[in-house]
């Protein structure tokens, strides 16, 4: 039983981890060396895909992660449990810190055209994104010790 969840959530860590790491590493200075309305026009296409899809991988992993949590004892379940804490961190980041930031982008009618009153929320963007990277690795790696000890 333990098997295909074991597999589950690394792929699902491993996906989350690999993604926001991909995105930290190559998309953010893409987008910080784009002009301001260039970078609202690229902003708006890029989370597309990812905003419906990234919760579900990431929860799911968390969800894996809880179910063999409870399905193993000692060193593991800790472990497990931790990756759990740490993906919901992840969540909780995305949800809270990221999610109202592209929102607020997304919101712009004319990149063109931006209000006088807005300000760049890339550097923000950018150190709530390499938390959130930050924990979905170690969730990686502790999860991955999780299932080696169990």
């Amino acid at each position: 039983m333990t098997g295909p969840l074991e597999v589950a959530a690394l792929l699902g860590g491993g996906i989350t981890a690999g993604v926001l790491f991909a995105v930290a590493l190559s998309v953010v200075p893409a987008l910080f060396a784009m002009e301001t309305g260039t970078y609202v026009y690229a902003h708006r296409l890029l989370g597309r895909n990812w905003d419906p899809t990234m919760p579900v991988i990431v929860l799911s992993s968390a969800l894996a992660n809880g179910v063999l949590a409870a399905l193993t004892e000692g060193t593991s379940r800790a472990l497990y449990l931790l990756s759990v804490v740490l993906l919901v961190g992840v969540s909780a980041v995305s949800h809270l810190c990221n999610v109202p930031i592209n929102r607020r982008v997304k919101s712009v009618t004319d990149p063109a055209a931006l209000p006088a009153d807005w300000e760049d929320p890339r550097p923000l963007w950018r150190r709530w994104h390499l938390l959130r990277t930050a924990l979905a690795v170690l969730a990686l790696a502790v999860t991955a010790t999780a299932v080696t000890t169990s």
